[in-house]
């Protein structure tokens, strides 16, 4: 679903977002800017959440043990 939206936005930022996003027209720049804000805030919250409860290895973990799981699956 698509809505249509008026907004009032300073032209130099309009500019500024079509000229780095090197959208079609100011429609395809804003699009491109607004998926690349969400996208950003949600890897900021990803971080935030790593940093906050550590991703932890299983007991006896080492990379070894993994490559040997690997080749046994490859014979």
């Amino acid at each position: 679903m698509k809505i249509k939206v008026t907004a009032l936005i300073d032209d130099d930022l309009v500019n500024n977002v079509v000229k780095l996003s090197k959208g079609k027209n100011i429609t395809d720049s804003l699009y491109t800017a607004l998926e690349y804000y969400v996208y950003r805030k949600k890897l900021e919250q990803l971080i935030e959440d790593v940093d906050n409860a550590p991703l932890q290895f299983q007991e006896g973990f080492t990379a070894e043990g993994i490559r040997e799981l690997n080749r046994r699956k490859r014979v």
